[in-house]
């Protein structure tokens, strides 16, 4: 439905606006539900209760984002595969918006046929089977099963670094080669819930980056733009929080740092990469703009 014309144009009409202090968000995040078949131990939402959202909730927040500016949509959990509304299935949500944004994207555990109508699904792998299943529950060989099933063609593996897995990620990185479109990482953020112990070390985290920019100079399929990886090591860059806006399952629509009503904000232990890349991207980083480009681009663009 969207030309790259059309997208373009948007872009152009979102930065000038921006810049004349009409700061309006890009990039929205929509939380289905709260209910997840995991527990994993960097997670806190699937410890936390309350109804998920409703088909015409959705659609209503769908439309609120759309108005307020977004043109790039995720479907987040919980595990979103598990949401229904009656008759109603993730994929009656992703038509829908598709009809709004430029590109939809859906994030899940895997456990579940990643069989998805969405431009692009992250799965998320947090460490070879043992460090996998000992984060998130025996579920490692299940995931990939579903991983290698699938046909989606921008099927990426997102990967938390924490201080359980962070000295193999760079063999994950190779294990993961050939078997999806791409690796994106993030830190553990430290919610109140969680284990304090899981955040990596500020000289751990720079370490582990400096093996991640050395894979993707390797040619491994890391997406992190080498300006968001480079960034993360002391979280010097300049946030642009205004540009990410959040739906919560109760229908809560928040502008602003993925943390806003959720946690306490510590802006010096951010791990969001993609809070990072999209911040780097207004500024101009042109690392940053081509990963957005290439990762959010619409399987629309092409049949």
């Amino acid at each position: 439905m969207f030309s790259f014309r059309s997208q373009l144009a948007y872009l152009v009409r979102y930065y000038l606006a921006s810049l004349l202090g009409r700061r309006r968000p890009l990039l929205g995040g929509m939380k289905l539900t709260h209910a997840c078949n995991l527990k994993c131990r960097h997670c806190p939402f699937w410890k936390r209760k309350g109804a998920s959202l409703s088909f015409a909730a959705a659609l209503d927040a769908m439309q609120a984002l759309h108005d307020r500016g977004v043109r790039l949509l995720i479907f987040e959990g919980g595990e979103p595969f598990l949401w229904q509304d009656g008759r109603y299935r993730l994929a009656d949500l992703v038509v829908r918006a598709r009809e709004l944004f430029f590109s939809v994207g859906v994030t899940t555990n895997g456990t579940f046929p990643i069989d998805s109508n969405a431009d692009i699904v992250w799965v998320s792998i947090d460490g070879l089977k043992a460090t996998h299943d000992r984060i998130r529950g025996e579920s490692f060989d299940r995931i990939m099963a579903n991983v290698a099933a699938s046909s989606h063609p921008r099927l990426y593996a997102h990967v938390t670094i924490n201080s359980l897995n962070a000295g193999e990620i760079p063999a994950l990185v190779r294990f993961l080669a050939g078997k999806v479109a791409g690796v994106t990482v993030q830190f553990h953020y430290p919610y109140e819930e969680l284990d304090e112990s899981l955040l990596l070390p500020p000289p751990r985290r720079a370490a582990v980056l400096d093996e991640l920019i050395a894979l993707k100079k390797a040619g491994l399929p890391l997406a992190d733009s080498y300006a968001c990886l480079r960034a993360l090591k002391d979280n010097r860059w300049r946030c642009q929080p205004w540009m990410i806006a959040s739906v919560d399952p109760d229908g809560t629509l928040t502008h602003g740092c993925y943390l806003k009503g959720r946690g306490a904000i510590s802006c010096e232990r951010c791990g969001f990469s993609a809070h990072t890349e999209i911040s780097l991207a207004y500024a101009g980083a042109v690392g940053a703009i081509f990963t957005g480009c290439k990762v959010f681009g619409s399987r629309r663009e092409e049949k």
